[in-house]
């Protein structure tokens, strides 16, 4: 049960296994077709005014990583996350898609730890 995070923007390959992507925003220049997605679990990502404070920025991401931690384990994204949990038991290989730009500082990142952390 292997999770690999990859950028929307780059190629599909068929080694990702399930393509899921994690980000609440449909990403800027992907078209659906293009972003070959198995399921786009939008209510994961998080929440408007966290996503709004952190804003991107690498000073803030110890911070976000754990008030998002918390929306994942108790907020309104939980469902979303058992469902994840469930879907990385059930495949070889899930693929967390994402649209931001740093490829360290993302919800993505912080889903791929918390799934390791608990398998």
């Amino acid at each position: 049960m292997e999770v690999k995070l990859k950028r929307i923007y780059d190629d599909a390959t068929k080694d990702d296994g399930v393509r899921i992507l994690v980000d609440r925003v449909w990403p800027r220049g992907v078209s659906k077709e293009k972003a070959n997605l198995d399921e786009w679990m939008k209510e994961i990502g998080p929440s408007k005014e966290l996503r709004k404070w952190f804003n991107h920025e690498v000073d803030k991401f110890a911070i976000f990583k754990k008030k998002y931690e918390k929306e994942l384990q108790s907020g309104a994204q939980k469902a979303n996350y058992d469902q994840l949990k469930q879907m990385q038991k059930e495949n070889k290989t899930i693929t967390l898609l994402f649209g931001a730009k740093d490829e360290t500082h993302n919800q993505a990142v912080v889903i791929k730890e918390m799934l390791e952390k608990h398998t």
